[in-house]
């Protein structure tokens, strides 16, 4: 039986900067710079652009956000997957944007769904909540949502997985990226820090210490995009790997 896609949204190159809150200018030269790929062109060789535009414009915001030049942001970019879907550029933006100081704001519930742009259930707010998106502040009615991530969950509430599950992954990917940022501040400590002490006079100098938080800061997006792409590239072989057709080595027995 022939299955129904839905065709993905597209936009005019006024209507895509209207979205990212960016100028036509600003698409057109991250154009030319290789950071955008070409739109697809239509009827009167009209261009129009996808939601993988629209989540590259949102990482290489979020990247700029960090302090990275576009020389950086370039370099970055080129090391993504070619296929790297708008969901798993929103992943990058949602990792990299943790590093970012915070970016949450207070909402009430209507703000909330003017934000994100629809209503939301309740089964809904529990599963953004799970996921840490947003929290309580003890004030009545209002919300502390974490805009960075606020993207990432709303598209994980249209799923078709069970929240109980999405949840549960979560937890499981908390704790192993835990013990690997443990070991990578380690690793840091280890051989970058401490030398680096060791050479200089005055260790405990502001300008000492700013320089090595400014260093830090700019490995930060490096590490997660190591990160996320590793972990994209091992899930997709295990995958693979649990769900080949019956009769392959190494299938499944029913």
């Amino acid at each position: 039986m022939a299955t129904h896609t839905e065709p993905q949204q597209t936009y005019t190159v006024d209507e895509l900067a209207a979205r990212a809150g960016v100028t036509v200018r600003t698409i057109r030269f991250y154009g030319t710079r290789g950071l955008l790929p070409p739109p697809d062109i239509g009827p009167r060789r009209v261009g129009r652009y996808g939601p993988g535009h629209l989540a590259r414009l949102a990482l290489i915001e979020e990247l700029q956000r960090q302090g990275m030049t576009l020389a950086a942001i370039e370099r970055y970019l080129e090391q993504l997957p070619p296929d790297a879907s708008a969901q798993d550029l929103a992943m990058h933006r949602a990792l990299v944007a943790t590093w970012a100081p915070d970016a949450s704001e207070e909402l009430t519930r209507p703000e909330l769904e003017r934000r994100a742009g629809r209503a939301l259930s309740d089964a809904d707010l529990d599963l953004l909540a799970g996921m840490d998106v947003l929290g309580e502040t003890g004030a009545e009615g209002v919300l502390r949502v974490d805009l960075g991530l606020l993207r990432l969950g709303l598209q994980m509430l249209d799923v078709p997985i069970p929240h109980e599950t999405i949840l549960a992954a979560r937890a499981v990917l908390v704790e192993h990226t835990r013990e690997a940022a443990q070991e990578l501040a380690r690793l840091f400590r280890e051989e970058v820090w401490n030398p680096y002490r060791e050479r200089e006079a005055d260790p405990q100098d502001p300008q000492h210490v700013k320089a090595m938080k400014s260093l830090s800061a700019h490995m930060q997006p490096l590490v997660v995009q190591a990160l996320v792409t590793a972990f994209q590239r091992s899930l997709r072989d295990e995958l693979r790997a649990a769900f080949r057709a019956p009769g392959e080595d190494g299938a499944l027995s029913p």
